[in-house]
């Protein structure tokens, strides 16, 4: 995508990354709620990324969140008008350029197992999965 920009989210853009996720993104997480992305913008403001088209239409996103030793990237998504034409690809670059200015070594990518189209991407674009790590998780809320 020729006119393609890569910007960080701001507190404005909130409800258009939750309407954004409901039509893009697969699978729903416990923290995709107006306070919860909130919160991931106040506390880092570079962590969520946005591919905005030529128009100003939110087109893509991707969580690079560093922890001050490691490097993980969730919720990337792409609209499925603009899927095949390097938008996940400039999104991706975007977060390790972040990464390596950080001082970062390595991305750890969360996918869903189903996600088949996503797996594409991911692999398109150098990751692997690792057979011997499973995602462990616990709902910290009632």
């Amino acid at each position: 995508m020729d006119d393609l920009r890569i910007r960080t989210a701001g507190p404005g853009d909130v409800e258009a990354v939750l309407a954004f996720w409901a039509e893009a993104a697969e699978g729903r997480s416990i923290s995709d709620d107006p306070e919860g992305v909130r919160r991931l913008v106040a506390r880092d403001p570079e962590a969520l990324l946005l591919a905005v088209d030529g128009r100003g239409e939110l087109v893509g996103s991707v969580v690079a969140g560093w922890d001050g030793l490691r490097c993980h990237l969730y919720r990337l998504a792409v609209h499925p008008r603009a899927r095949r034409r390097g938008v996940a690809s400039a999104l991706l670059a975007a977060a390790e350029r972040r990464f390596a200015g950080l001082g970062g070594r390595r991305g750890d990518a969360m996918v869903l197992d189903s996600n088949e189209p996503a797996h594409h991407a991911w692999r398109a674009a150098g990751y692997a999965p690792e057979p011997q790590w499973s995602r462990w998780t616990k709902p910290l809320t009632g």
